[in-house]
């Protein structure tokens, strides 16, 4: 029995050797427990701000390089789409309807505003008259003929027109005859040939050519009339009469195809003279020049014109004409109708891609994309988006 005791004595104190752990101590190691934590989250904190600083500075670093290389990459992938891109755009536009983007109005006020209440300027009148004075007086011209220019076919459908139609012929026969200059013409071509022919005549007449200028003398003095006078009266009045006659009598006379022969024998006589024989009937002159003349002439007769209700009204009914047969077509259609398709388009894109290029490559542009892709970035909600990204 004092064994077992002994034993059990030992087995108690060697298990209450180890000091029992109050309440107190408890809470105390669970207070340290959770400084520490606290500590360890601080530092992480302050370590997750410094490398956010660093991120925003190296995002900052970041966006300027993407910047370029965003800039340089534009630029290069529009220079090689360029055309590409230009004709997708113009296939995209030529299916729209016309009226989606042009009415009637639109068209007005271009015609107007743009057109009619503008004065040619002085450059344009300069090009003008270079222009026709180029055209009439190129080498070219002594080479060809005007059949070149005129058909012998158009000048027969107009001589049957003309000859078909009483009015026309009437009108063509009074021109070619009848007219007042016509009349005079005739009248001092006469009266010049037969004064040369009493001259010379009476200069080789001798005393008989004597005698008959004393008689002209006598009849002047006592008629009170000078005889060259009274020979271009009488010529004037009888040749007038005769003028008259023979308008009447072509006009009864004339058939239709009479009339159209004689047009297409007078076209005949001339169709083979070059082109530049028209510049007999012109002056070049530094003060006198035709070519002057004839752009004042379109000058004077253009700004009367633009200013005409008359004219206002013809380009209003036109234009409301034009728009009503079109204005459900599509811009492809209509440009169509001005030669203007897919290939032309394509001719023209590559043709402008020099420039398109230069564009591209210019300063300005650069400038421009720079900034537009610098305010993306400095949107908040991208910038927060890339230090999250870097964090």
């Amino acid at each position: 029995m004092l064994t077992t005791n002994t034993q059990y004595n030992k087995l108690s104190i060697t298990m209450t050797s180890k000091p029992m752990q109050t309440s107190k101590d408890s809470q105390n190691q669970t207070t340290q427990t959770d400084i520490e934590h606290q500590a360890d989250i601080d530092h992480k904190t302050d370590t997750k701000l410094d490398k956010s600083q660093e991120s925003l500075s190296e995002t900052s670093l970041t966006i300027d390089s993407l910047i370029d290389a965003q800039v340089d990459f534009m630029q290069q992938w529009l220079r090689n789409q360029a055309q590409p891109l230009s004709i997708e755009a113009w296939q995209w536009f030529g299916a729209q309807p016309l009226n989606k983007y042009i009415s009637r109005d639109h068209l007005q006020h271009l015609i107007n505003d743009w057109l009619l209440n503008q004065q040619m300027s002085e450059a344009m009148r300069t090009d003008i008259r270079d222009i026709l004075h180029t055209v009439i007086y190129h080498p070219v011209n002594d080479n060809v003929p005007l059949s070149e220019l005129i058909d012998d076919m158009q000048v027969e459908t107009l001589a049957n027109y003309v000859g078909s139609h009483e009015q026309q012929r009437n009108i063509l026969i009074h021109t070619l005859v009848g007219n007042e200059t016509f009349t005079d013409l005739l009248t001092q071509t006469l009266y010049h040939a037969i004064n040369d022919f009493m001259e010379t005549t009476l200069e080789k007449a001798g005393g008989v050519g004597k005698l008959m200028k004393l008689g002209r003398s006598s009849f002047e003095k006592a008629t009170n009339r000078n005889l060259d006078e009274k020979l271009q009266a009488y010529l004037h009045r009888n040749i007038k009469d005769l003028a008259h006659r023979a308008e009447a009598n072509a006009q009864a006379h004339l058939s239709n195809e009479e009339v159209a022969r004689l047009l297409i024998t007078g076209w005949a006589r001339i169709k083979e003279q070059p082109v530049s024989h028209l510049q007999t009937y012109l002056r070049d002159e530094p003060n006198n020049s035709s070519i002057d003349h004839i752009e004042a002439g379109i000058q004077q007769s253009y700004n009367r014109l633009r200013v005409s209700p008359y004219l206002h009204s013809l380009v209003a009914a036109s234009i409301d004409t034009w728009y009503a047969n079109h204005q459900t077509d599509s811009i492809a259609t209509v440009a169509a109708s001005l030669y203007i398709d897919k290939q032309a388009m394509t001719e023209f894109s590559t043709a402008l891609l020099p420039v398109v290029y230069d564009a591209l490559e210019s300063p300005w542009f650069t400038a421009h994309t720079r900034k537009m892709l610098q305010a993306f970035y400095d949107q908040p909600k991208i910038k927060e988006g890339l230090i999250l990204s870097n964090g």
